[in-house]
Protein backbone atom coordinates (compact mmCIF):
# COMPACT_ATOMS: atom_id res chain seq x y z
CA UNK A 1 0.00 0.00 0.00
CA UNK A 2 0.87 3.83 -0.68
CA UNK A 3 0.46 6.21 2.03
CA UNK A 4 -2.70 7.41 1.82
CA UNK A 5 -2.36 11.42 2.16
CA UNK A 6 1.07 13.74 1.75
CA UNK A 7 3.01 10.37 0.07
CA UNK A 8 6.26 11.68 -0.05
CA UNK A 9 8.81 8.83 -1.82
CA UNK A 10 10.85 9.15 0.95
CA UNK A 11 8.41 7.69 3.20
CA UNK A 12 8.78 4.00 0.87
CA UNK A 13 11.22 1.58 1.62
CA UNK A 14 14.53 0.94 0.15
CA UNK A 15 15.20 -1.69 -2.61
CA UNK A 16 16.82 -4.67 -0.48
CA UNK A 17 19.89 -4.75 -2.87
CA UNK A 18 20.68 -2.57 -6.50
CA UNK A 19 18.55 -3.54 -9.55
CA UNK A 20 20.32 -6.44 -11.51
CA UNK A 21 21.47 -5.18 -14.96
CA UNK A 22 21.38 -7.76 -17.79
CA UNK A 23 25.10 -8.13 -18.74
CA UNK A 24 24.72 -8.87 -22.10
CA UNK A 25 23.00 -5.40 -22.88
CA UNK A 26 26.31 -3.61 -20.65
CA UNK A 27 27.99 -3.00 -23.92
CA UNK A 28 25.27 -1.33 -25.76
CA UNK A 29 26.54 2.24 -26.17
CA UNK A 30 22.74 3.53 -25.29
CA UNK A 31 22.70 1.10 -22.48
CA UNK A 32 25.92 2.18 -21.01
CA UNK A 33 25.04 5.65 -21.39
CA UNK A 34 21.49 5.12 -19.32
CA UNK A 35 23.89 3.34 -16.61
CA UNK A 36 26.34 6.57 -16.09
CA UNK A 37 28.99 4.28 -17.57
CA UNK A 38 31.70 5.66 -20.43
CA UNK A 39 31.19 5.47 -23.92
CA UNK A 40 32.89 6.35 -26.74
CA UNK A 41 30.61 8.82 -28.11
CA UNK A 42 27.03 10.37 -27.58
CA UNK A 43 24.45 8.30 -28.08
CA UNK A 44 21.40 9.24 -29.65
CA UNK A 45 17.76 8.60 -30.99
CA UNK A 46 14.54 10.82 -30.97
CA UNK A 47 10.90 11.01 -29.28
CA UNK A 48 8.31 9.59 -31.93
CA UNK A 49 11.42 9.07 -34.34
CA UNK A 50 8.76 6.52 -35.97
CA UNK A 51 5.70 9.62 -37.15
CA UNK A 52 3.88 11.15 -39.72
CA UNK A 53 6.85 13.12 -40.51
CA UNK A 54 8.59 10.07 -42.18
CA UNK A 55 6.93 9.21 -45.75
CA UNK A 56 7.48 5.23 -44.89
CA UNK A 57 4.89 5.45 -42.18
CA UNK A 58 2.53 7.24 -43.85
CA UNK A 59 2.15 4.71 -46.12
CA UNK A 60 1.34 2.36 -43.51
CA UNK A 61 -1.02 4.79 -42.15
CA UNK A 62 -2.81 5.02 -45.79
CA UNK A 63 -4.29 1.63 -44.77
CA UNK A 64 -4.21 1.40 -41.19
CA UNK A 65 -5.42 3.23 -37.93
CA UNK A 66 -2.97 4.28 -35.53
CA UNK A 67 -4.42 1.69 -33.02
CA UNK A 68 -4.92 -0.69 -35.66
CA UNK A 69 -0.92 -0.19 -35.97
CA UNK A 70 -0.15 -0.26 -32.29
CA UNK A 71 -2.22 -3.58 -31.86
CA UNK A 72 -0.58 -5.31 -34.73
CA UNK A 73 2.96 -6.86 -33.86
CA UNK A 74 4.16 -7.37 -37.69
CA UNK A 75 3.26 -3.28 -38.46
CA UNK A 76 4.26 -2.46 -35.28
CA UNK A 77 7.83 -3.89 -35.59
CA UNK A 78 7.89 -2.82 -38.89
CA UNK A 79 7.47 0.71 -38.67
CA UNK A 80 9.45 0.76 -35.43
CA UNK A 81 12.28 -0.54 -37.20
CA UNK A 82 12.14 1.25 -40.01
CA UNK A 83 12.84 4.67 -39.03
CA UNK A 84 15.83 3.39 -36.87
CA UNK A 85 17.42 2.07 -39.65
CA UNK A 86 16.45 5.12 -42.03
CA UNK A 87 18.06 7.49 -38.92
CA UNK A 88 20.87 5.45 -38.17
CA UNK A 89 19.76 5.51 -34.36
CA UNK A 90 21.14 4.02 -30.99
CA UNK A 91 17.94 3.20 -29.78
CA UNK A 92 14.60 1.98 -31.08
CA UNK A 93 11.43 2.83 -29.37
CA UNK A 94 8.54 0.54 -29.66
CA UNK A 95 5.78 2.08 -31.75
CA UNK A 96 2.87 1.69 -29.42
CA UNK A 97 0.93 4.74 -27.48
CA UNK A 98 0.51 5.67 -23.87
CA UNK A 99 -3.44 5.12 -23.26
CA UNK A 100 -3.45 0.93 -24.84
CA UNK A 101 -3.74 0.07 -20.82
CA UNK A 102 -6.63 1.99 -20.48
CA UNK A 103 -8.62 -0.37 -22.69
CA UNK A 104 -8.25 -3.57 -20.58
CA UNK A 105 -8.92 -1.89 -17.59
CA UNK A 106 -12.55 -1.13 -19.04
CA UNK A 107 -11.67 2.53 -20.32
CA UNK A 108 -12.53 2.51 -24.26
CA UNK A 109 -11.29 5.67 -25.97
CA UNK A 110 -10.19 6.47 -29.56
CA UNK A 111 -8.39 9.09 -31.48
CA UNK A 112 -10.08 11.84 -33.09
CA UNK A 113 -8.81 14.04 -35.83
CA UNK A 114 -8.08 17.62 -34.52
CA UNK A 115 -8.90 16.50 -30.98
CA UNK A 116 -6.70 13.56 -29.90
CA UNK A 117 -6.86 10.76 -27.49
CA UNK A 118 -10.84 11.08 -26.29
CA UNK A 119 -11.51 8.88 -23.47
CA UNK A 120 -15.60 7.96 -24.11
CA UNK A 121 -16.67 7.67 -20.23
CA UNK A 122 -14.03 9.34 -18.09
CA UNK A 123 -13.93 8.53 -14.69
CA UNK A 124 -14.70 10.71 -11.95
CA UNK A 125 -15.83 9.42 -8.77
CA UNK A 126 -14.60 6.42 -6.41
CA UNK A 127 -17.49 3.87 -7.37
CA UNK A 128 -15.74 4.17 -10.99
CA UNK A 129 -12.47 3.71 -9.62
CA UNK A 130 -13.39 0.39 -7.95
CA UNK A 131 -14.68 -1.37 -11.02
CA UNK A 132 -11.74 -0.48 -12.85
CA UNK A 133 -9.85 -3.83 -13.96
CA UNK A 134 -6.25 -4.70 -13.41
CA UNK A 135 -6.59 -8.10 -14.08
CA UNK A 136 -6.59 -8.02 -17.65
CA UNK A 137 -3.29 -7.02 -18.45
CA UNK A 138 -2.29 -10.23 -20.67
CA UNK A 139 -4.18 -8.49 -23.60
CA UNK A 140 -1.29 -6.27 -23.73
CA UNK A 141 0.77 -8.57 -24.90
CA UNK A 142 0.90 -7.36 -28.48
CA UNK A 143 3.11 -4.59 -27.76
CA UNK A 144 5.48 -7.58 -26.29
CA UNK A 145 5.14 -9.47 -29.54
CA UNK A 146 6.13 -6.22 -31.66
CA UNK A 147 9.07 -5.83 -29.49
CA UNK A 148 10.18 -9.56 -29.73
CA UNK A 149 10.40 -9.25 -33.38
CA UNK A 150 12.15 -5.84 -33.43
CA UNK A 151 15.11 -7.64 -30.59
CA UNK A 152 15.25 -10.64 -32.91
CA UNK A 153 16.15 -8.15 -35.84
CA UNK A 154 18.81 -5.83 -34.21
CA UNK A 155 20.16 -9.34 -32.61
CA UNK A 156 20.92 -10.56 -36.15
CA UNK A 157 24.85 -10.08 -37.09
CA UNK A 158 25.91 -7.15 -39.13
CA UNK A 159 27.58 -7.36 -42.64
CA UNK A 160 30.70 -7.30 -40.70
CA UNK A 161 29.98 -9.88 -38.10
CA UNK A 162 30.12 -7.70 -35.20
CA UNK A 163 27.38 -8.73 -32.53
CA UNK A 164 26.90 -9.09 -28.96
CA UNK A 165 28.20 -8.38 -26.12
CA UNK A 166 31.64 -6.34 -27.47
CA UNK A 167 29.52 -4.26 -29.41
CA UNK A 168 28.66 -1.04 -28.61
CA UNK A 169 26.86 -0.56 -31.65
CA UNK A 170 24.24 -3.09 -30.76
CA UNK A 171 21.15 -0.92 -31.07
CA UNK A 172 19.19 -0.64 -27.68
CA UNK A 173 15.37 -1.58 -27.76
CA UNK A 174 13.03 0.90 -25.87
CA UNK A 175 9.90 -0.18 -24.03
CA UNK A 176 7.54 2.58 -22.57
CA UNK A 177 4.67 3.14 -20.18
CA UNK A 178 2.70 5.82 -19.22
CA UNK A 179 3.27 7.76 -15.61
CA UNK A 180 0.65 7.42 -13.05
CA UNK A 181 -0.43 10.83 -12.97
CA UNK A 182 -0.78 10.81 -16.93
CA UNK A 183 -2.36 8.33 -17.49
CA UNK A 184 -4.83 9.38 -14.48
CA UNK A 185 -5.10 12.74 -16.65
CA UNK A 186 -6.10 11.20 -19.14
CA UNK A 187 -8.59 8.83 -17.66
CA UNK A 188 -10.33 11.43 -15.64
CA UNK A 189 -10.64 14.32 -18.20
CA UNK A 190 -11.15 12.33 -21.11
CA UNK A 191 -8.43 13.63 -23.41
CA UNK A 192 -5.76 16.54 -23.14
CA UNK A 193 -6.63 19.38 -20.94
CA UNK A 194 -5.58 22.88 -20.71
CA UNK A 195 -5.86 23.21 -16.41
CA UNK A 196 -6.40 19.52 -15.43
CA UNK A 197 -9.60 20.63 -13.38
CA UNK A 198 -11.17 17.07 -13.06
CA UNK A 199 -7.75 15.57 -12.60
CA UNK A 200 -6.92 17.85 -9.48
CA UNK A 201 -10.36 17.54 -7.84
CA UNK A 202 -9.76 14.20 -7.61
CA UNK A 203 -6.31 14.69 -6.55
CA UNK A 204 -7.26 16.34 -3.64
CA UNK A 205 -10.20 14.38 -2.87
CA UNK A 206 -10.31 13.08 0.98
CA UNK A 207 -11.63 9.30 0.42
CA UNK A 208 -8.89 7.58 -0.87
CA UNK A 209 -10.12 7.80 -5.00
CA UNK A 210 -6.52 9.11 -5.97
CA UNK A 211 -4.72 6.63 -4.16
CA UNK A 212 -6.84 3.85 -5.06
CA UNK A 213 -6.31 4.55 -8.52
CA UNK A 214 -2.75 5.00 -7.92
CA UNK A 215 -2.40 1.48 -6.62
CA UNK A 216 -4.65 0.32 -9.61
CA UNK A 217 -2.48 1.41 -12.28
CA UNK A 218 0.65 0.50 -10.79
CA UNK A 219 -0.61 -3.12 -10.64
CA UNK A 220 -1.45 -2.94 -14.70
CA UNK A 221 1.67 -0.88 -15.37
CA UNK A 222 3.59 -3.85 -13.24
CA UNK A 223 2.98 -5.94 -16.00
CA UNK A 224 2.72 -3.96 -18.44
CA UNK A 225 6.43 -3.49 -18.21
CA UNK A 226 7.56 -6.81 -17.14
CA UNK A 227 5.91 -8.01 -20.60
CA UNK A 228 7.91 -5.81 -22.37
CA UNK A 229 11.00 -6.07 -20.94
CA UNK A 230 10.88 -10.49 -21.45
CA UNK A 231 10.01 -9.94 -25.00
CA UNK A 232 13.62 -7.97 -24.97
CA UNK A 233 13.15 -4.11 -24.13
CA UNK A 234 16.69 -3.28 -22.55
CA UNK A 235 14.99 0.17 -21.29
CA UNK A 236 11.99 1.35 -20.44
CA UNK A 237 10.87 4.72 -20.85
CA UNK A 238 8.17 6.30 -18.24
CA UNK A 239 6.33 9.16 -19.98
CA UNK A 240 5.26 11.55 -17.95
CA UNK A 241 3.80 13.77 -20.45
CA UNK A 242 1.29 15.97 -18.02
CA UNK A 243 3.56 16.33 -14.89
CA UNK A 244 4.71 19.82 -15.75
CA UNK A 245 0.67 20.90 -15.19
CA UNK A 246 1.91 20.61 -11.00
CA UNK A 247 3.28 22.51 -8.76
CA UNK A 248 6.24 21.21 -6.71
CA UNK A 249 4.05 20.57 -3.65
CA UNK A 250 1.30 18.62 -5.58
CA UNK A 251 3.90 16.60 -7.67
CA UNK A 252 5.38 15.52 -3.98
CA UNK A 253 2.19 14.90 -2.07
CA UNK A 254 0.22 12.91 -4.36
CA UNK A 255 2.39 11.43 -7.29
CA UNK A 256 6.14 10.68 -6.39
CA UNK A 257 5.56 7.81 -4.09
CA UNK A 258 3.47 5.93 -6.76
CA UNK A 259 5.77 7.08 -9.65
CA UNK A 260 9.17 6.23 -7.36
CA UNK A 261 7.27 2.83 -6.71
CA UNK A 262 6.99 2.39 -10.24
CA UNK A 263 10.27 2.85 -11.18
CA UNK A 264 11.57 0.83 -8.35
CA UNK A 265 9.07 -2.29 -9.91
CA UNK A 266 10.93 -1.89 -13.42
CA UNK A 267 14.60 -1.54 -12.36
CA UNK A 268 13.93 -4.72 -10.32
CA UNK A 269 13.21 -6.46 -13.72
CA UNK A 270 16.45 -5.66 -14.45
CA UNK A 271 16.74 -2.68 -17.09
CA UNK A 272 17.34 1.33 -16.51
CA UNK A 273 14.28 3.42 -16.37
CA UNK A 274 14.24 6.74 -18.36
CA UNK A 275 11.66 9.19 -17.02
CA UNK A 276 10.53 11.91 -18.65
CA UNK A 277 8.53 15.05 -18.55
CA UNK A 278 7.20 18.07 -20.26
CA UNK A 279 7.33 21.44 -18.78
CA UNK A 280 9.30 20.33 -15.72
CA UNK A 281 11.74 22.24 -15.20
CA UNK A 282 10.90 23.37 -11.58
CA UNK A 283 10.06 19.78 -10.55
CA UNK A 284 13.55 18.27 -12.00
CA UNK A 285 15.33 18.19 -8.36
CA UNK A 286 11.76 16.24 -7.02
CA UNK A 287 11.66 14.00 -10.21
CA UNK A 288 15.50 12.58 -8.95
CA UNK A 289 14.08 11.31 -6.14
CA UNK A 290 12.40 9.01 -8.10
CA UNK A 291 15.44 7.23 -8.89
CA UNK A 292 15.24 7.05 -12.08
CA UNK A 293 18.52 6.07 -13.90
CA UNK A 294 18.09 8.95 -16.97
CA UNK A 295 16.27 11.86 -16.24
CA UNK A 296 14.85 13.28 -19.76
CA UNK A 297 14.71 16.93 -20.41
CA UNK A 298 12.52 19.13 -22.47
CA UNK A 299 14.14 21.98 -24.16
CA UNK A 300 12.90 25.17 -21.77
CA UNK A 301 15.88 23.95 -19.40
CA UNK A 302 19.83 24.02 -20.59
CA UNK A 303 21.64 20.90 -20.42
CA UNK A 304 24.39 22.10 -18.05
CA UNK A 305 21.80 24.01 -15.44
CA UNK A 306 20.02 20.57 -15.16
CA UNK A 307 23.11 18.79 -14.76
CA UNK A 308 24.15 21.11 -11.95
CA UNK A 309 21.07 20.95 -10.13
CA UNK A 310 20.98 17.27 -10.22
CA UNK A 311 24.68 16.28 -9.29
CA UNK A 312 27.21 14.59 -11.60
CA UNK A 313 25.77 10.92 -11.17
CA UNK A 314 22.66 11.03 -12.74
CA UNK A 315 22.24 10.67 -16.34
CA UNK A 316 20.11 13.18 -18.60
CA UNK A 317 18.56 12.58 -21.96
CA UNK A 318 17.77 15.43 -24.20
CA UNK A 319 16.99 18.41 -25.22
CA UNK A 320 17.26 19.92 -28.65
CA UNK A 321 13.73 21.99 -29.54
CA UNK A 322 11.74 19.47 -32.02
CA UNK A 323 11.19 22.80 -34.17
CA UNK A 324 14.71 23.91 -34.25
CA UNK A 325 14.71 20.55 -37.17
CA UNK A 326 12.88 23.10 -39.45
CA UNK A 327 15.95 25.57 -39.09
CA UNK A 328 18.64 26.12 -42.05
CA UNK A 329 21.38 23.76 -40.93
CA UNK A 330 23.52 25.87 -40.05
CA UNK A 331 21.75 26.57 -36.99
CA UNK A 332 20.77 23.22 -36.15
CA UNK A 333 23.97 22.49 -36.09
CA UNK A 334 25.16 25.41 -33.67
CA UNK A 335 22.52 24.24 -31.67
CA UNK A 336 23.76 20.63 -31.59
CA UNK A 337 27.32 21.89 -30.71
CA UNK A 338 25.49 24.06 -27.74
CA UNK A 339 24.05 21.14 -26.36
CA UNK A 340 27.03 19.02 -26.74
CA UNK A 341 29.17 21.92 -25.02
CA UNK A 342 26.91 22.19 -22.10
CA UNK A 343 27.22 18.21 -21.22
CA UNK A 344 30.98 18.96 -21.57
CA UNK A 345 31.69 15.43 -22.13
CA UNK A 346 30.22 14.20 -19.03
CA UNK A 347 29.17 10.52 -19.12
CA UNK A 348 25.96 9.94 -18.82
CA UNK A 349 24.30 11.80 -21.85
CA UNK A 350 21.67 10.74 -24.44
CA UNK A 351 21.26 13.42 -27.12
CA UNK A 352 17.62 13.48 -28.25
CA UNK A 353 14.87 15.99 -28.52
CA UNK A 354 13.13 18.30 -25.82
CA UNK A 355 10.23 16.58 -26.86
CA UNK A 356 8.61 14.48 -30.20
CA UNK A 357 9.40 15.07 -33.50
CA UNK A 358 6.39 17.19 -34.85
CA UNK A 359 4.67 16.47 -38.63
CA UNK A 360 6.04 18.06 -41.52
CA UNK A 361 9.61 18.15 -39.68
CA UNK A 362 12.08 17.63 -42.81
CA UNK A 363 13.32 13.89 -42.40
CA UNK A 364 17.17 15.39 -44.14
CA UNK A 365 17.35 17.64 -41.38
CA UNK A 366 16.27 14.67 -38.46
CA UNK A 367 19.00 12.61 -40.49
CA UNK A 368 21.19 15.74 -40.49
CA UNK A 369 21.60 15.61 -36.46
CA UNK A 370 22.12 12.23 -36.37
CA UNK A 371 25.51 12.67 -38.39
CA UNK A 372 26.24 15.51 -36.38
CA UNK A 373 26.42 13.46 -33.27
CA UNK A 374 28.10 10.64 -34.87
CA UNK A 375 30.65 13.21 -36.17
CA UNK A 376 30.88 15.51 -33.01
CA UNK A 377 29.79 13.31 -30.11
Amino acid sequence: MLPAVRSNATLLSPPTQPPFVKASMSSSRFVRACLHQPVDRTPFWFLRQAGRYMPEYMAVRKHHSLLEICRTPEIAAEVTITAAERLGVDAAIIFADLLLPLTPMGLDFEFVNGEGPVVHQPIRTREQIEKLDTTRAAELTYVAQAIEKVAKHFAAPRPDGARGIDNQDQLGIIGFIGAPFTLASYMIEGGGSRNYIEAKKLMYSTDGSWQLLMEKLLTVLTEYAQQQVDAGADVIQIFDSWAGALSISDYRDYCLAATTELVRRVQAMGVPVIYFGVDTASLLPTMKQTGADVLGLDWRTPLDEARKSLGPNLAVQGNLDPITLFAPQEVIESRVKEILAQNAKQPGHIFNLGHGIVPNTPVENVIFVGELIKRLG
